[in-house]
């Protein structure tokens, strides 16, 4: 249980990170990059430790982020439609490492507001039930 909260710690300190550009109404191109960088390191902070809660907590191993999605899912953590939502993110955030295209970017930045939210959730549902 150690590690799932050391996990925990690090998805929220990403999170209050995260949260400070989000916030940004008219973000300039180093704001809106920065800000999907930030989108980056709290998204694997994230998944890594709904990883580590689905293997210490459900007793469920998973290996990948989408497989991590599905069985948040399945153990109640995500709804129908934030576990869409969390699959686009997946897809989203592998655009931002494999390329760089002003038009991907702004498109991108366009929903991380959903996506910081919906990290948010999941991360709280987490805590809740560790905390229980």
């Amino acid at each position: 249980m150690g590690r799932l909260q050391e996990r925990l710690n690090a998805a929220e300190r990403a999170l209050m990170a995260f949260q400070e550009l989000v916030q940004i109404e008219k973000p300039n191109d180093v704001e809106r990059d920065a800000s999907i960088q930030r989108f980056e390191f709290t998204y694997e902070a994230c998944w890594k430790s709904a990883k580590q809660y689905l293997y210490d907590i459900e007793g469920i191993d998973v290996a990948s982020p989408k497989g991590v999605i599905r069985k948040s899912r399945e153990v109640s953590l995500f709804d129908e439609h934030e576990t869409i939502l969390a699959l686009q993110m997946v897809n989203d955030r592998n655009l931002t490492v494999h390329t760089y295209n002003e038009e991907v970017a702004v498109k991108i930045h366009s929903s991380l507001n959903q996506y910081y939210s919906l990290l948010d959730k999941w991360v709280e549902r987490m805590r809740e039930t560790v905390n229980e």
